[in-house]
């Protein structure tokens, strides 16, 4: 079967330059410039100054000593100095130390969600793009096809076999060709704008982008349940608020326990001696005190830590849920456009293929009429495109599924 040739999209107008990019330039491209993983490696230092600072121990102080100091022709008194050190016991800072440790890796797991997202996200736009620049050819097509109809209804209206309904018809068919057109040009380049932010690179030229929308991937299930919970950062940020809960509980059933709060002093005693009459000389002190927990023993920070872990593993249960729920609709649409994709490709296209080439082979013989072979290959080119927009539902869902679907909503349409 001869078709029109579609324009390459290297030589289209609406591209800048032939060099195409693939799939793994633009997921370079977005974790080198995307803001947000900038912003994700700062919380994470964030995270790790936190959990240093937890683990240091309390300063000691000095400072100045006096007692009983007077003037007069005799003086007297003490003066020195003294040092004061709070000894933590019952194993506070290691429990600080563990709970500052488990938010860093909460932390460091949602920059890890906020990394999958972005690269879901370029994924899909990588594709949706890809199916603009396949939807824009067959437009191309449809219209060069309209065009052609219109000069071969003139043609046969001039030799009497065609009426002016049926230019009329071919004109208007021509303009709505034209139409759509201009429609799958403006959604291309709508679609590279979004792609070009969601890289980091707003001001990106307009490329061909290197790729194909087949074959779409085979998808099972029950494997891609099992992995999701496995694998999920989703699931493992929900089981770290667990171990992180029982980390704050065990910190917060510690902190009564009392520290030590060391004091001494050195002193040079300047009372005289009643028997020598020369300065005492050198004194020295030493307490020991612990705060006693009478009235408050953080009962209430251990009931309220006790309450967040049941939450936590309660958050952790609906996590698991919800991506239960969301897998089996996400499969619902992939089987569903996979089945249709498939369908227009074995069945319908192949149908439409032949139906053309009889039609045009009678059309070349004499043996049929023109507007039949037009109306099959307009429908062939029709079917292409409702292909074409199959190919991308069935990669829209499939990428979800693969990306344990954690996609940003603001690229995904409704």
């Amino acid at each position: 079967m001869k078709r029109a040739l579609f324009l390459p999209l290297a030589l289209c107008p609406l591209f800048s330059q032939p060099a195409a990019l693939r799939l793994e330039d633009l997921e370079k491209m977005a974790l080198a410039s995307n803001p947000a993983i900038a912003q994700a490696e700062a919380n994470l230092r964030v995270a790790a100054g936190l959990s240093k600072q937890a683990g240091l121990y309390p300063n000691p102080t000095v400072g100045y000593y006096g007692d009983e100091i007077r003037g007069g022709y005799y003086g007297g008194g003490k003066q020195g100095g003294f040092l004061s050190q709070t000894i933590v016991t019952g194993g506070k800072l290691k429990a600080a130390r563990k709970v500052a440790a488990l938010q860093a890796g909460e932390v460091e797991t949602s920059g890890q969600i906020q990394r999958v997202r972005i690269l879901n996200s370029v994924r899909v736009m990588f594709y949706q793009v890809l199916t603009a620049q396949r939807m824009l050819e067959v437009r191309q097509n449809l219209a060069k096809l309209a065009a052609d109809a219109v000069q071969v209804s003139l043609q046969l209206a001039n030799v009497g076999q065609a009426d002016r309904p049926d230019v009329l018809q071919a004109e208007v068919e021509r303009q709505q060709a034209k139409m759509n057109l201009r429609i799958a040009q403006s959604s291309l380049e709508a679609q590279w704008r979004v792609l070009a932010a969601v890289v980091g690179k707003p001001d990106l030229a307009m490329v061909p982008l290197e790729g194909s929308l087949e074959p779409i991937p085979v998808l099972n299930y029950e494997e891609w349940l099992e992995k999701t919970l496995r694998e999920s950062p989703e699931v493992r940020l929900a089981q770290q608020a667990i171990e992180r809960a029982e980390a704050s509980w065990d910190q917060a059933r510690k902190a009564p326990i009392p520290n030590l709060e060391l004091y001494g002093n050195l002193s040079q005693n300047f009372e005289p001696l009643e028997t020598t009459q020369h300065a005492t000389g050198l004194n020295g002190g030493v307490q020991i005190g612990v705060q006693l927990p009478i009235f408050n023993r953080n009962q209430g920070n251990v009931a309220a830590a006790k309450g967040e872990l049941e939450s936590a593993k309660q958050g952790s249960l609906r996590v698991r849920l919800q991506i239960a729920r969301e897998m089996a609709t996400m499969f619902r649409d992939y089987d569903s456009a996979r089945v249709m994709a498939e369908q227009y490709k074995t069945e319908m296209l192949p149908r439409a293929e032949e139906a053309y080439r009889l039609y045009q082979g009678n059309y070349q013989n004499m043996a049929g009429a023109y507007p039949q072979a037009l109306i099959s290959q307009r429908t062939l080119f029709q079917l292409e495109a409702e292909y074409v927009q199959a190919l991308e539902n069935a990669w829209r869902s499939a990428l979800a599924i693969q990306g344990f679907g954690l996609m940003d909503t603001k690229v995904m349409p409704e």
